[in-house]
């Protein structure tokens, strides 16, 4: 299939049901974990880091696709609460390694254990239909992400390349 052959209102309609998916997962984490006040840029640099332990700030960044200033702002405040542990890079004095402590695992199992709830409650709903197609898409979603990644990356790539800096 061609960009061509994918109907424009097709992609709205995945981008639109993805949005919808992280807002009502955003405000739900709020009724299930009343106490939790985590934004969520910082939730994601927990869930990238657990992912991908000892990564620096400027890899959390690119990865991230956020500017690193951000970044750094947010490790910064995610240290000083006790969710990250920043050590000193072995052989680059400018560089640091980022790694969870137990105090951000648990916030993040947290988070991630009530979403599970969440979804694994409303795909129950569904008719099994449904549900197996959710199940069947989940692969593809992947591969979808992983090439709109890959697309981000080697776009920036060419930017850098153009001498923009901010890339």
């Amino acid at each position: 299939m061609t960009d061509a052959e994918f109907a424009p209102e097709d992609a709205w309609s995945l981008t639109d049901v993805i949005t919808r998916m992280r807002r009502v997962l955003r405000s739900g984490i709020r009724e299930e974990l009343p106490w939790e006040s985590l934004p969520m840029a910082q939730v994601e640099l927990l869930q990238r880091l657990a992912d991908e332990p000892g990564l620096g700030v400027s890899e959390l960044a690119e990865r991230q696709n956020l500017a690193r200033n951000t970044v750094s702002n947010l490790v910064q405040q995610m240290v000083a609460t006790g969710l990250l542990e920043r050590k000193d890079h072995e052989t680059d004095r400018r560089a640091v390694i980022l790694n969870l402590t137990a105090a951000g695992e648990d916030r993040l199992r947290a988070w991630q254990d009530a979403n599970e709830r969440r979804v694994r409650h409303a795909l129950s709903a569904l008719p099994e239909g449904e549900r197996d197609a959710v199940d069947r898409a989940l692969p593809a979603l992947r591969s979808l992400v992983a090439r709109m990644e890959s697309d981000d990356r080697a776009s920036k790539a060419r930017l850098r390349a153009q001498g923009r800096p901010d890339a």
